[in-house]
């Protein structure tokens, strides 16, 4: 893929996934996370350290997921992809939250077992269509 197709996929997969997170976090943030997590939680995220993730976190989806299944011609080849990346993602956060800081909820990390593998399976798949579009 050239680099501009390569960067306008890139800007896409980054924007659907900021968008999605974005909705999820400010609805769930203070009615799940905070009432779980109370004072663990900072008063508001530090922006700048969030950004680095998603902009590192989203070069992994195309590189292990959108583009293998763009070769592959699969879009079931992006979800499941997509699904267990979330789910090794952000499970290595929350099991190792639940073994190493006292307190932590179990039902907090199963949610985000859940839902960073849900997240990552949908902007895969939306990557792979992207790219197809793109192709």
């Amino acid at each position: 893929m050239p680099a501009g197709k390569a960067a306008l996929l890139y800007a896409a997969s980054l924007l659907v996934f900021l968008g999605i997170d974005f909705v999820w976090l400010s609805t769930m943030g203070d009615r799940f996370y905070r009432r779980h997590l109370g004072d663990l939680m900072a008063a508001s995220p530090n922006l700048v350290v969030a950004l680095l993730f998603y902009l590192v976190y989203v070069v992994g989806v195309l590189v292990l997921v959108v583009v293998p299944a763009l070769d592959a011609g699969s879009v079931a080849k992006a979800v499941i992809g997509g699904a267990l990346l979330g789910l090794v993602a952000y499970g290595t956060y929350d099991i190792t939250n639940l073994s190493t800081i006292q307190g932590w909820p179990a039902i907090v990390a199963i949610v985000d077992l859940v839902w960073g593998t849900t997240l990552t399976a949908v902007v895969s798949a939306v990557g792979y269509l992207v790219g197809r579009w793109l192709a």
